[in-house]
């Protein structure tokens, strides 16, 4: 039999696959089912620095609109109860899934701003989370603001959350960085533990018959793995935290492609949206025959092996392979 343990934010894994943010994690029963399904870990939906300053702020407007009104007006004030089932639930959660499953748990706070919101942090670190996972999932839209302004505000809030917190921090980030390595070694100076690579931005369509601009949610494939892997295999070696690969992880092959790359772990959502929860399970089966089949005896055999530092010809994740790449391709076209 093959080992397929493996550690990611100092966390003592069974396997490499790890079910990311989803709907799936909403509720106790899903994340029951997650765990039988064979994941080594489960990250939390996201909770919102929205939900929270917006719950912040109704609360102050409750508690302080009959402030000049009779103490027996008691019916000013909420019904906390009903009220917080946002972040207070969020937590609630948590503490229920640590009773409930064996696997960790790593809470997800989506963010972009230092505020009150990031104590946040510290209340699910104490509902039992045992890693914080930093969803850094903003597109910036005004001419103003300059990169290195953003990113400098980015490395603050990092910094912010490390003070409150004392379990693995990791980020997880977007593609869009000019200077990704520069960048992701400043986050790791700041107190990430770990970076998750890489977001999906979900983008918006257009209705021509409605004049509407309309959500619109598309699952991820296969193909979407390059984007990370290529990224995770520069970076490996380079910085020093733990990666985790995100986007496109569908199969076995999908999953050692990225510890090959350099991930401690690969994360996976669209494949169980896709094909429900039972296709973790299916996912480790594949990898284990493929371990099995190329004799490999564990998953820390495989980890950076085909990274940026390990292979022959390294300038295949560069800029010099692009004219290489086309003009292969050019060789087979027919005139």
């Amino acid at each position: 039999m093959v080992e397929l343990k493996t550690q990611y934010l100092g966390l003592e894994l069974k396997n490499p696959l790890v079910a990311s943010a989803s709907p799936l994690s909403k509720k106790l029963d899903g994340i029951r089912r997650l765990e039988d399904a064979g994941v080594s870990a489960v990250v939390m939906y996201s909770l919102f620095e929205e939900q929270i300053v917006h719950e912040s702020l109704a609360l102050d407007h409750y508690l302080t609109r009959g402030s000049d009104s009779f103490a027996e007006a008691l019916t000013y004030f909420p019904d906390l109860g009903r009220y917080n089932v946002g972040p207070e639930g969020y937590l609630e959660l948590i503490r229920k899934a640590k009773e409930s499953v064996s696997i960790p748990i790593v809470g997800s706070l989506n963010g972009v701003s230092s505020g009150g919101w990031i104590e946040y942090a510290r209340l699910i670190q104490e509902a039992g989370a045992d890693a914080l996972e930093l969803n850094l999932y903003y597109l910036p839209t005004d001419p103003a603001l300059t990169a290195e302004e953003l990113e400098a505000n980015y490395v603050a809030l990092v910094a912010d959350i490390r003070k409150q917190i004392r379990i693995p921090l990791a980020v997880k980030l977007s593609p869009f960085f000019t200077a990704l390595p520069n960048f992701a070694h400043k986050l790791a100076q700041a107190g990430a533990n770990g970076l998750v690579l890489f977001n999906r931005f979900y983008q918006p369509d257009f209705d021509i018959e409605t004049l509407e601009v309309v959500p619109s949610l598309v699952l991820s494939t296969s193909d979407e793995l390059r984007l990370p892997l290529r990224w995770i295999a520069i970076l490996y070696g380079r910085v020093a935290v733990d990666m985790a690969l995100s986007s496109g992880v569908h199969t076995g092959q999908d999953v050692i492609k990225a510890l090959m790359a350099g991930a401690k772990v690969a994360m996976t959502t669209s494949a169980l949206l896709k094909h429900g929860v039972k296709r973790a399970s299916e996912i480790l089966q594949e990898m284990q025959e493929w371990m099995e089949t190329f004799e490999y005896q564990s998953v820390q055999q495989m980890i950076g092996s085909m990274s940026q530092q390990a292979v022959a010809e390294p300038a295949a994740f560069e800029r010099a392979n692009y004219m290489k790449a086309l003009l292969t391709y050019d060789n087979r076209m027919i005139y």
